[in-house]
């Protein structure tokens, strides 16, 4: 029994588990500055969605988080600031240091922190990467201190996440758009995804046999490549430097918050130190002997693992299959993927505001300019990943929308500017109204499409846009009273 228990542990990952704890302390860190620059005003006690009402109507057992027991906005900031002082020692490596239960316990309150965040943090943390980050960092807590050696069972399970990660992936667009399957989706993909970046503009403009190379090289990745991640070595690290380089890609074509920057990280996990050390001539420091008690507790933590992964693989086979969904309220072992479905034409709320008190046809409006979101055509567009501008995703969502009562935080926003809200404003790029509010606020529907080289060499804009409708009718304050 010992010796089953000793071969659970492994010297030959030490690489890999330094890049899995650093790799994952980074993405904590952002994503508690995230937390820190937005939650309050998204979800704050006078936010969009204020998180009090959302407690009041959902219990403990459903959403577990330490706000059920007091929330503030103070309160907030001091348990948020705690978890971003964690991710630092943990980043550090200074949570190394010391005993291994110092090591198991920062990486624990990380991810209970991170947890009571999202499970109140409703539609603006309801996105793939947020679990994604939860299931990895509960991970994190049994790899221990890096002066032992890695447990090859918790390099496994974080494998298997990342198979779940990119297998899921592949799987919902070859079962969802039609454009998957014939090789189009990036005809339209890099104009029509929710931020695209600076570079998105130029990989649109390749032609469609690039398109179509782009697509197949996805699916070799996502559908077989990833396969490999459950052979030895050297095929192991080949599968994940796959998937890697087409994490990049995407990286580099647009703005999808962490989720490409994780999904690199827990490909860390492929590659041997024999493989590294082949290849950067890198050599790992001698490591200590593991506790036996601490084999008993990572293969426990395997047996939870398969038993929650019932349901995921359930989902994987089934042809209603479920994109990036939580079958516990703790978010691990979930069924992950992105996209199923392609936006053929891109839709933009255009929100402008006016000082006339009567509106006329010759009236003023100003626009509101977000901070990612596409505006003004001649505005490039901006480089935010891995960080996430939460507002800006979800105007993306409304703008697919037929009407605004479907996303009640879009009357709160309008609401909020009419009143100049400094919380709010903290959101937004430009507000066209500093000294005082504006009278009236209104929202138009426009269609966004690309710039051609020529176009864009004789105006110096990236977008060209056309009225489609108006989203809301002009509204003020008296109007809201």
């Amino acid at each position: 029994m010992i010796e089953i228990l000793e071969g659970l542990y492994s010297s030959d990952y030490w690489f890999s588990k330094f890049l899995l704890q650093r790799g994952l302390a980074l993405i904590y860190l952002i994503a508690f500055i995230n937390a820190l620059n937005q939650f309050i005003p998204l979800m704050g006690a006078n936010g969009l969605l204020p998180v009090p009402q959302f407690l009041n109507r959902m219990s403990f057992k459903k959403k577990p988080s330490l706000f059920h027991w007091h929330y503030s906005d103070t309160f907030f900031k001091a348990v948020t600031g705690f978890g971003l002082f964690l991710s630092i020692l943990a980043l550090s490596g200074i949570s190394d240091r010391g005993p291994f239960w110092i090591s198991m316990l920062i990486w624990f309150l990380l991810w209970a922190i991170y947890l009571s965040i999202v499970n109140v943090g409703v539609i603006f943390y309801g996105f793939g990467w947020e679990s994604m980050l939860l299931e990895a960092g509960f991970y994190a807590i049994f790899l221990g201190p890096l002066y032992w050696a890695a447990p090859v069972l918790v390099i496994w399970i974080i494998r298997w996440m990342l198979f779940r990660v990119e297998f899921g992936a592949g799987l919902i667009k070859m079962r969802g758009d039609q454009c998957w399957r014939d090789l189009t989706c990036l005809n339209y993909h890099h104009e029509t995804q929710p931020l695209p970046n600076p570079l998105s503009w130029y990989f649109h403009q390749l032609p469609e046999s690039l398109h179509k190379v782009e697509t197949f090289f996805n699916h070799l990745v996502q559908l077989v490549a990833v396969w490999g991640l459950f052979f030895p070595q050297p095929v192991a690290s080949i599968s994940a430097g796959l998937i890697i380089l087409s994490q990049g890609y995407l990286i580099i074509s647009g703005n999808y918050s962490w989720l490409n920057w994780l999904t690199i990280v827990l490909a860390f996990s492929g590659f041997s130190d024999g493989v590294i050390q082949s290849i950067f001539g890198l050599t790992a420091p001698s490591i200590a002997s593991v506790p036996f008690y601490y084999g008993i507790i990572v293969a426990i933590l395997a047996i939870v693992v398969i038993y929650l992964s019932i349901g995921p693989v359930k989902n994987m086979l089934s042809s209603s299959q479920k994109m990036n969904f939580s079958f516990n309220p703790i978010h691990l072992v979930n069924t992950y993927g992105a996209f199923g479905s392609v936006t053929k034409k891109r839709y933009e709320i255009i929100v402008e505001g006016t000082m006339d008190n009567i509106l006329e046809e010759e009236t003023e409006w100003k626009e509101y300019e977000f901070k990612g979101k596409p505006g003004n055509p001649g505005r490039r567009p901006s480089l935010v990943s891995p960080y996430h501008l939460r507002l800006d995703w979800q105007m993306w969502f409304a703008a697919m929308s037929t009407t605004p009562h479907r996303h009640p935080w879009f009357q709160s926003l309008v609401a909020k500017l009419l009143q100049n809200d400094e919380q709010t404003l903290g959101l937004i790029k430009k507000n066209p109204f500093p000294n005082e509010p504006p009278k009236y606020i209104r929202a138009r529907l426009f269609r966004y499409e690309y710039t051609a080289f020529k176009e864009s060499r004789e105006t110096g804009n990236w977008w060209k846009r056309e009225y489609v409708r108006d989203y809301i009718t002009p509204q003020s304050l008296q109007i809201n009273k």
